[in-house]
């Protein structure tokens, strides 16, 4: 096969922050060892799966706006035939940003299919979040970013024009016995969840402004126990923000229920936008007891995975 592009891009983590990073307030968020890769070619591939037509209209999305910002900078490019593959790790739709990988891998595919050349990250980062928007209405952008610079971001978005980000050049230590626990996918999507907390906010605006301020606290207490490698500070703090998660209303009673079931062997929190009627996606689970929680886990036949950050972010395979 001749001109084969790949690309592959990590999932996400929020530790602290969801839903309060949309309303201009910051979360703390961590590109995870879970990778979607995304191949273009001119020939087509021979061990492809049969293509979803939700794929095929989310891919031709991303061709689309990559070319709009070709013709609007005057870069040459050159359009051709193609077949592209997309191999993911990632859970679907469970709060870890399968859509932001997908969206950061295939814009850098397209810019270097179409041109041959090279683009910053911080381009690549852009495009991606306009395709987002597409996905999610009123994202935060935390998602892409996340995934195209990998490591450990502290994110806060002012305006749609301005978007504060901290990369941190400190790791989350390895003593942190951290894992990722499946509560189920989320009936509901994300933009769904985020358009919840706004009726919620327009109808008790002062009730949602107290948690989003809590929330802010939380995040950068999370931040010190992490420079600190605090393990109690972490815990409390990942407590804290699942009870303001909870006041907001985006965790489904099952999801409660598990967490209650998981709160002898430590505590959790789920991550990303959640889930009200049936799962909420991932949690995010400090473990104090290890090999209980892993046999519990088993037993009940709860899909999770050991937390693993990323630190390199978008990748050229």
């Amino acid at each position: 096969m001749k001109n084969i592009i790949t690309f592959s891009a990590p999932a996400k983590v929020i530790l602290s922050g969801e839903h309060s990073v949309v309303y201009g307030r910051p979360a703390l968020v961590c590109a995870i060892n879970k990778q979607l890769s995304f191949s273009l070619s001119e020939d087509k591939f021979l061990d492809k799966k049969k293509t979803d037509k939700n794929e095929e209209k989310i891919v031709k999305l991303i061709e689309k706006n990559v070319v709009s910002y070709l013709k609007e900078n005057k870069f040459a490019y050159h359009q051709k035939k193609y077949s592209f593959k997309i191999d993911s790790e990632i859970p679907v739709g469970c709060g870890l940003g399968s859509s932001a990988a997908l969206a950061v891998a295939a814009t850098a595919g397209f810019l270097k299919f179409l041109t041959g050349k090279d683009f910053s990250k911080e381009v690549i980062n852009e495009l991606a979040y306009q395709v987002e928007t597409y996905f999610h209405q009123n994202p935060s952008g935390v998602d892409n970013t996340a995934s195209c610079f990998g490591g450990l971001i502290f994110y806060r978005k002012e305006f749609e024009f301005l978007k504060n980000i901290s990369f941190f050049n400190f790791k989350i230590p390895t003593t942190f016995p951290l894992y990722l626990i499946d509560s189920g996918k989320p009936k509901e999507k994300t933009k769904e969840m985020v358009k919840m907390v706004l009726e919620k906010y327009k109808k008790n605006p002062s009730f949602i402004e107290s948690i989003l301020f809590d929330m802010e606290k939380t995040t950068k207490k999370m931040v010190l126990s992490i420079i600190k490698a605090d393990k109690n500070l972490f815990q409390q703090s990942l407590l804290d923000n699942e009870i303001f998660l909870e006041m907001l209303g985006v965790v489904s009673s099952k999801t409660k229920k598990l967490l209650q079931k998981l709160s002898s062997f430590g505590v959790g929190k789920i991550t990303g936008a959640g889930g009200k009627s049936k799962g909420s996606g991932f949690i995010l689970f400090f473990a104090q007891k290890e090999k209980e929680l892993v046999s519990f886990l088993q037993k009940q036949k709860i899909n999770y995975f050991k937390f693993q950050p990323n630190y390199s972010g978008l990748k050229l395979i």
